[in-house]
Parts: C-alpha cells; sequence; structure tokens
C-alpha cells in the first residue's frame, strides 16, 4: 500500500513538471526592439510616377544612414489609371496621405511626397528639402518598448500627449525590407525600381491616453511570409484626421522568432 502511494505520488510530480513546462513553453521569453528612431518620414511614392524614383532612391540612402530615423514607403494607387497598375500600391495608403492635408488644410496630395512626424510635407526628391524638414522635428513625446515571443507583439507605451491632444493611436506596421519591381508600362516603363521599407500592413491596434500602457496582439495574426520587420508608431488623432507622431519602434521579425 505504501509503495502504491509512492507511485502514484511519483507520477502526479512528473505530471506537474510537464505541465510547468508546457506553460513556461507558452511564456517564451519576450525579445525586445531593436531600435526607438527619433524621427519618422513617410514617403508616398507610386511605380506609375517618373517623378519619383529619385525620391524613392533617397528613401532608400536614409534607411542605410540614419539610425534614428524611421524611413516608410507607402505606395499609393491612383496613378494606376496611367497604363500601369502600382504592384505594391493600397488605398490605405492613398487615403491616409488625403488625410494628412485634409488635417493640414492644404489639400495638398502628389507624389513623390514625403511627409515628417506626421506634420511636415516636402517633396521627396528633394533632399535639402527633406533633411531641413527633418531638423524641425519636435522630440518625442512617448517610449515605446515593442517586444515579441513565439506567440505575442507587445507595445509597452510610457509618456504623455502634446499639449491639447487628447488621444493617440497607437499602429502596427508591417514591412517589406526590400522589393525589387520590374515596370512593364506608363510614365516608368523598362526601368527596374528597388523599393525599401515597404508598408504591408498599417492598423491600428488601440487607442493611447497617456501614461503607462500595454498593447498586445498575436503574432500569427500579424506576420505574413516575407515581411522582414515590424513597427509600432504613436500617433496623435481626432475627429479631422491623423496629425503627430509622437512616438515609435522597430525590430525585425526573426529578432523575436
Amino acid at each position: 500500500m505504501v509503495g502504491e502511494n509512492y507511485r502514484k505520488a511519483g507520477r502526479a510530480f512528473r505530471e506537474g513538471l510537464i505541465v510547468i513546462a508546457g506553460i513556461l513553453a507558452v511564456m517564451a521569453p519576450l525579445e525586445s526592439a531593436e531600435a526607438q528612431p527619433k524621427k519618422v518620414v513617410e514617403l508616398f511614392t507610386s511605380q506609375g510616377c517618373s517623378s519619383c524614383p529619385p525620391a524613392d532612391r533617397l528613401a532608400e540612402r536614409l534607411v542605410k544612414e540614419n539610425g534614428d530615423l524611421l524611413t516608410l514607403v507607402l505606395p499609393v494607387d491612383y496613378w494606376d489609371y496611367l497604363g500601369w497598375k502600382d504592384t505594391l500600391a493600397s488605398p490605405v495608403h492613398s487615403q491616409r496621405q488625403r488625410a494628412y492635408a485634409a488635417r493640414r488644410g492644404d489639400r495638398s496630395v502628389y507624389t513623390p511626397q514625403m511627409v515628417v512626424n506626421g506634420e511636415e510635407h516636402v517633396v521627396g526628391s528633394r533632399e535639402r528639402d527633406v533633411r531641413s524638414a527633418l531638423i524641425r522635428t519636435d522630440p518625442f513625446t512617448a517610449t515605446v518598448d515593442l517586444k515579441i515571443s513565439d506567440m505575442v507583439v507587445q507595445a509597452q507605451v510610457d509618456g504623455k500627449l502634446p499639449g491639447g491632444a487628447g488621444m493617440a493611436t497607437v499602429y502596427f506596421l508591417r514591412i517589406e525590407d526590400e522589393v525589387t519591381v520590374d515596370i512593364g508600362r506608363g510614365e516608368n516603363a523598362g526601368r527596374k525600381i528597388r523599393y525599401v521599407n515597404v508598408v504591408r500592413n498599417l492598423q491600428p491596434i488601440g487607442m493611447w491616453s497617456g501614461g503607462a500602457e500595454t498593447f498586445r496582439m498575436p503574432k500569427s495574426k500579424l506576420m505574413i511570409k516575407g515581411d522582414a520587420r515590424c513597427a509600432i508608431l504613436i500617433q496623435v488623432e481626432d475627429q479631422d484626421g491623423p496629425g503627430e507622431i509622437i512616438g515609435a519602434a522597430v525590430m525585425d521579425w526573426h529578432s523575436g522568432s
């Protein structure tokens, strides 16, 4: 009888270890983001725009040379009627660009256009103007600790909103590291153009009103084969649309896999 009790106790102990091991496997350590950029520039570009390739090349240089800057390329679709359907374009990008213009009140929507920290816009191929706009940016007021485990993407946000702001949107972005496109028709027919840091998805994952808060989403719903990295943007937003970007973080997917 004593021996049977010992066997039962041993079996229960082993089963308990298996359960604990399973829990620990699920609670895999979260890998932290590789960078918290201090500035964000968005390039609205199009494969059907003959003025865009110089801006595309400038975006590539900015990605390579500036670790404090998150450069994002957002191809738009409103030039598709010119004879070439942009293979990377999204109507979400076009709408975002229009929303920026509506909020600024200038209705200025064109390609190539760079928008710096969600506010000032400049012609994306004019390098001197782009760099001047980057110098004029205000410091971020929010910090973002982006972490990834096997199962979860987690963004810990802290800080404060700028004066007069009531709420900010927390955006999650999937980014493709590099794409080369052979353009068959339209204004850039016959050209092979390389695009870097192409935004493949941009979606809100929550609203932030200041202070420390954590936002989580399942990794399986976010990661798509081919995407090289992900990012978080904290952007002031109201009924007029998206405004100042006040925080950001970026991370390679493989860092957390």
